[in-house]
């Protein structure tokens, strides 16, 4: 019979780690100079240890709502508060949603050559609440008003006149399809109600009786001569009401070439006021008053005020 017994096994070694004084509670010297040991912890990491001491985090600072680094829409109140316009959150929020969807939407459709954030709070919107300057007198500026934006573009400055007087009926005219498809969509997203957009030359729908002397407040940004304006806007202008015209300082010559077309179309000079807002110096508004009806001739066809002015 062959050798029943099993083969010896054989335990394999494996060497143990070396102790170190600080396992069997003997700190080294480099140890003993050092702080205890504390855990502390980090959002978003696990527990670890640290040998160092850890100051307490500061408390946090109450939030303020920024943009781009800045308060949300600084320039544009403390602009609106030198107008005696304060603005509530609400108007804020609006104008933040407007510059946002513009500066969006000039990507793609060119609205304007101004996008920067503290530019367009100045020389977009505060420059558009300007015109309450020259409404001070007016016995309905408080109430509902008819507002005509002629030649608006990007919405102004008839869309900020808005947000400040949301009782206000407003109508937006341009006659670039791309730019009243943009007043469209803007004027849905900041929920502005009254408002009518129309994508048409002044010169034609001056004549339709639904436009024609039905606004008390006719506005109009063009950089056409002053003359060529007064055509465009008084005739959409009831008896008593004003056009509004924002322009540069220097311009006597123009106004005096002016003259006899306001007068032709039914209109008045009524005052010249000065804008004093910072970043808007030599910034005027020129204030034409309806006297009288327009006659039926005005405005020419589309193209003719502009060149061929009334003198």
């Amino acid at each position: 019979m062959g050798d029943t017994r099993k083969p010896a096994v054989r335990l394999r070694r494996t060497p143990l780690p070396p102790v170190i004084p600080a396992q069997m509670g003997i700190q080294s010297k480099g140890a003993m100079n050092r702080a205890p040991m504390r855990l502390h912890n980090t959002p978003g990491s696990k527990l670890r240890s640290s040998p160092y001491r850890q100051s307490p985090p500061p408390p946090s600072a109450p939030q303020t709502l920024c943009y781009h680094g800045a308060t949300m829409m600084d320039k544009l109140v403390e602009g609106a508060r030198q107008l005696a316009l304060p603005l509530t959150e609400h108007q804020v929020e609006q104008f933040q949603t407007y510059y946002e969807q513009l500066a969006d939407w000039n990507q793609r459709v060119n609205l304007t050559a101004i996008t920067d954030y503290e530019e367009v709070q100045v020389k977009h919107f505060v420059d558009s609440l300007t015109i309450v300057l020259a409404l001070e007198a007016s016995a309905w500026v408080n109430g509902s008003f008819g507002l005509l934006d002629i030649g608006t573009g990007a919405g102004m400055p008839g869309i900020p006149l808005k947000i400040v007087h949301p009782k206000a009926r407003l109508v937006l005219l341009d006659s670039v399809a791309k730019k009243t498809a943009f007043l469209r969509h803007i004027v849905k997203e900041l929920g502005l109600a009254k408002t009518e957009v129309i994508t048409e030359r002044a010169e034609a729908i001056a004549h339709l009786p639904d436009y024609r002397e039905r606004f008390d407040l006719v506005v109009c940004r063009a950089v056409s001569q002053l003359a060529t304006v007064a055509e465009l806007t008084l005739p959409f202008c009831r008896i008593g009401g004003l056009a509004v015209i924002p322009k540069k300082d220097g311009i006597e010559r123009e106004l005096t070439h002016a003259n006899a077309a306001v007068d032709i179309l039914g209109g008045k000079l009524r005052t010249i006021r000065e804008v004093t807002i910072k970043g808007l110096e030599q910034h005027i508004l020129v204030v034409l008053e309806k006297t009288s009806m327009t006659p039926p001739a005005y405005p020419r066809r589309p193209g003719i005020p502009t060149k061929r002015p009334l003198h």
